[in-house]
């Protein structure tokens, strides 16, 4: 069984097939996702694709790219993860690509999302873009070590990875690791321990090849696992089993399916 441990699907472009996305999934051995929260506004629609789904997980958040929206405190984000099928809090981190001036407001509501792990004690999942610095520093100043999580759809050094693994996270891949370009982050993938090493679409974004440039879907995580398991020399049977073991056990309150 392959686990996508990071989709969308209550965006438009997915939720408006939301049979077809999920018999996809089952049809290429998919049989877990992970739904993903960027704004509390949104989030009932997330919990609710969960709640009507087993195979389904959410994960409750503000992204970081988004200013204008409800601001999250650490009492309503422990609330709302108090859910027997929200494994976790984020999507949370900082983005200086978009957010280029750097803002206060970003790292702030990152140390929020933090603490509120901390004391749900369900796992963080974070987004750096352009930002790898500051939000290592924010991780280790904010003990984000204490809740775990996964630095989701990686796209830094070694480096950056190496810093992550030593506060105990996890590090993600999504479908970029499938692009020719892609050479220095192919080199980060053949480094992660398996024991720390996920696999994500980020879908409806990030379409892995063969599939680039078109609307992503959970069930073409498949791809990313083979890429990883080209690179590594590992059978695909060992990245699968690998990756879903690891799944379960950072997040730890979903369920395997029987």
């Amino acid at each position: 069984m392959f686990v996508d441990s990071h989709c969308h699907l209550d965006f438009p472009d997915l939720a408006a097939r939301e049979d077809e996305v999920l018999a996809n999934m089952a049809a290429n051995g998919v049989g877990t996702a992970l739904c993903i929260s960027v704004k509390l506004e949104d989030f009932p629609r997330v919990r609710a694709l969960a709640e009507r789904h087993p195979q389904l997980w959410a994960s409750v958040g503000v992204h970081p790219d988004y200013a204008e929206c409800d601001e999250p405190d650490i009492a309503r984000l422990v609330a709302l993860a108090d859910h027997p099928k929200v494994v976790a809090i984020g999507e949370t981190g900082l983005d200086y690509y978009w957010q280029k001036d750097a803002p206060e407001w970003q790292r702030e509501r990152f140390r929020t999302h933090i603490r509120a792990a901390r004391e749900a004690g369900k796992p963080l999942v974070i987004h750096t873009r352009s930002a790898a610095d500051d939000t290592l520093r924010l991780m280790r100043d904010e003990r984000a070590g204490e809740a775990g999580g996964v630095m989701h759809c990686f796209t830094e050094s070694w480096d950056v990875a190496d810093a992550a693994l030593e506060q105990g996270f996890y590090i993600s891949f999504s479908g970029i690791v499938t692009f020719r370009n892609a050479k220095d982050l192919k080199e980060v993938a053949k480094r992660v321990p398996l024991d720390r090493l996920l696999i994500e679409t980020d879908s409806p974004y990030l379409a892995p090849v063969p599939h680039r440039g078109k609307t992503n879907e959970p069930g073409w995580v498949v791809h990313v696992a083979e890429e990883i398991a080209r690179l590594r020399e590992e059978p695909l049977t060992r990245i699968e089993q690998a990756c879903t073991d690891n799944f379960f056990r950072l997040f730890r309150h979903a369920q395997k399916p029987v």
